[in-house]
């Protein structure tokens, strides 16, 4: 079933929210935060790991950003490797408390590597204004996306946006709304492309209900985008989205039941979402199909878990990282390797649609 590596445990600081890309040449290359604890950053910095045997095994950890002692601090960051090689990480660099309203202090940088993560050009400011961002998305026309999340002051609620750019970040348009409803606090996008027109923004509900996770999508590239739909994932905190070799999509995310109390009685689960094209494109949350497995128990009695990221090797392994506090004194990060057969027997793999409520089998 699901094996389980060290990616980086340093019992001396917090290691958390990770994410992780499949290099050009190979090699899997992890990014993360250090901190003084998940709600505590008078100290943090953004550190990486890489694997040269598909994370059984992870160098030592090196510095990707130089440490902040206060405010402005590291928060969340995301990595893709584009078509051409390049390496891509975005992280959010906050000054004053998250949930400021004052867009000036919520500020995102790009980090490049010409040489797969091994060394860095000096980070870019970019214009989108936010929190959590999501990965740098490249479009099938070469266009980027690039978006996050802030309160929104008239509304009281959380806000998505973002911006896309149709000379690799030369230049920058936007800001284009993707979610924002009064009454929802929708946020920690992840964007997703279906086609050449069409992507679909799985979304975190932030009011602490337990509520599913929503949808946006937009059939014009990311220009406009739809009212906000229910997708039955409960529970639903910072999901990652992509495609699978096979054709099917895998979302993972935190399970977070609401109730009383925060770390330690909130996020001790971490999921693995398997979806398809047709349910990411339903109108309506009975449209659509999700298999939920469950990734990780965090067994702490000050458990905080659950962001993550992934990718799949050509062969069709999936590796995931995730943070996650269980049997060490701070946070540390975990590695995951899994197949298609531990979310689906190929016996039983089914093409999954709507029809009158019935899932039919496969001809």
């Amino acid at each position: 079933m699901i094996t389980h590596f060290s990616v980086s445990r340093d019992d001396s600081v917090y290691e958390a929210f990770p994410d992780v890309t499949l290099t050009a040449d190979g090699r899997l290359l992890c990014v993360f935060e250090e901190c003084t604890h998940h709600g505590k950053r008078d100290w943090t910095r953004l550190a990486l790991t890489e694997s040269s045997d598909r994370g059984r095994t992870w160098s030592p950890k090196r510095a990707l950003t130089p440490e902040t002692n206060g405010n402005p601090y590291w928060n969340c960051a995301r990595i893709t490797t584009l078509r051409d090689g390049r390496v891509a990480a975005i992280a959010d660099h906050i000054g004053t408390d998250e949930r400021s309203t004052d867009l000036h202090l919520l500020q995102n940088y790009l980090f490049l590597s010409h040489d797969h993560g091994r060394t860095w050009a000096e980070p870019v400011l970019l214009p989108m204004q936010g929190i959590m961002p999501d990965k740098l998305i490249e479009l099938s026309d070469g266009r980027w996306l690039i978006a996050c999340h802030y309160r929104n002051p008239a509304t009281d609620c959380l806000k998505v946006w973002l911006w896309h750019s149709a000379d690799e970040g030369k230049n920058w348009t936007g800001p284009v709304t993707v979610a924002d409803q009064a009454g929802l606090n929708l946020c920690e996008v992840s964007l997703l492309p279906v086609d050449d027109q069409t992507i679909v923004a799985l979304l975190r509900e932030n009011s602490f209900k337990g509520w599913d996770a929503f949808k946006t999508i937009s059939h014009d590239g990311g220009l406009t985008w739809s009212a906000p739909i229910h997708f039955p994932i409960p529970a639903c905190h910072r999901p990652t989205a992509g495609w699978l070799k096979n054709g099917q999509a895998l979302i993972t995310c935190r399970l977070m039941q609401g109730g009383q109390g925060w770390v330690g009685w909130w996020t001790q689960n971490a999921l693995a979402c398997l979806t398809d094209k047709d349910s990411l494109l339903a109108e309506t949350r009975e449209g659509a199909h999700v298999r939920i497995r469950p990734l990780d128990y965090d067994r702490s009695p000050e458990s905080d878990t659950g962001y993550t990221g992934w990718a799949q090797f050509d062969d069709g392994e999936i590796y995931i990282v995730n943070y996650i506090m269980d049997d060490a004194p701070k946070a540390q990060i975990r590695g995951y390797s899994m197949r298609m057969d531990d979310l689906v027997l190929p016996t039983q793999t089914r093409n999954w649609h709507k029809d009158a409520g019935a899932h039919v089998k496969a001809d």
